[in-house]
């Protein structure tokens, strides 16, 4: 029987909530494989890749189930892993390395999805001439974190306004990208791989309550791990659409699909859309690397769609 040995980043002296939220996600894939009467262990990556290798080559036959999110705390070289895992041939859960790398240097994946056809926001590069329009609304964010790291009010500004762009490059020198914003509906569409293909599972609106007038509807990091802000108790998501939305999630699927094929995804994945004024959906992020944690937008879709959390484990499994 195969040991399952589940890969998680070792955590820093005084790890932030969203770094702790792996362990989280840990418990939950450690519960589903004991109700499958796997073996498994934890392995804590770091940048000594050398500890990783020479735990594989003790386990042979093992399987690697990938939950690192990222390396010395960067999100930006989350795909050093797989990278290093298939160059051992050795089984592994989740997403290639080529998926990884593509999904996380974000300017890299809007000029895939721009060459793929794929609808996504118009962005600019920090270090291109950007012509803002004063009429519209813009958003900074950094170019290689996930979980909304560096991301709050202060990154939404008007088109009259771009000398805001001077604060971003002293925080994270040319690491950021400018995106058009779109101010309509939000939704997470989670994704998981299959024997025939991808299954997109229920969409998620993100709700944004009671926002008062000028307060930017954003999933930024307050509103996912803030408890004590505004942001977080003001936020939430639901599955209950309208039939008047049955077009509109039509379109959403077909993209998500189209995502999975352009970025060769594998496993699971999740695809995050806004809706502009016209009711048409733009990708804002495709992310390889998804929580999977009980309180993720993920594992409530699978629950919605009927599975247990034991049978996404098994699908995620069954897809290497």
């Amino acid at each position: 029987m195969s040991k399952i040995i589940i890969l998680i980043n070792r955590l820093s002296d005084q790890p932030t909530v969203d770094e702790i939220d792996v362990i989280d996600q840990v418990e939950a894939v450690e519960k589903s494989l004991d109700e499958l009467g796997l073996i498994h262990e934890r392995e804590f990556v770091d940048s000594n890749l050398n500890s990783l290798i020479n735990k594989l080559l003790s386990e042979p036959d093992g399987i690697a189930f990938n939950l690192v999110e990222s390396l010395n705390n960067s999100g930006g070289l989350v795909y050093f892993i797989p990278a290093l895992v298939e160059s051992m041939n050795y089984p592994l859960t989740g997403n290639p390395s080529d998926a990884m790398f593509l999904t996380t240097q974000k300017p890299v994946a809007k000029k895939v999805m721009k060459g793929m056809g794929i609808p996504t926001p118009q962005w600019w590069n920090a270090t291109d001439l950007i012509d803002l329009d004063p009429g519209k609304t813009y958003i900074v964010k950094p170019s290689r974190e996930d979980a909304s790291v560096g991301i709050n009010d202060e990154n939404v500004f008007e088109g009259s306004n771009p000398e805001i762009l001077d604060r971003f490059r002293q925080r994270w020198g040319d690491h950021f990208f400018i995106e058009e914003f779109i101010t309509g509906r939000e939704f997470n569409l989670s994704v998981m791989g299959g024997p025939n293909g991808p299954e997109v599972l229920p969409p998620a609106e993100m709700l944004y309550k009671n926002y008062p007038a000028g307060k930017p509807a954003i999933m930024g990091y307050a509103a996912k791990w803030d408890e004590n802000t505004f942001e977080y108790h003001h936020t939430g998501r639901t599955f209950d659409l309208p039939e008047s939305d049955r077009v509109l999630v039509e379109q959403m699927n077909a993209i998500c699909r189209q995502c999975w094929s352009a970025f060769n995804l594998r496993g699971y994945a999740r695809v995050d859309f806004r809706i502009d004024q016209h009711n048409q959906p733009f990708v804002l992020e495709i992310n390889a690397n998804p929580c999977i944690s009980p309180d993720s937008g993920f594992y409530n879709a699978a629950l919605r769609s009927g599975y247990t959390f034991t049978q996404v484990v098994q699908r995620i499994l069954n897809d290497l």
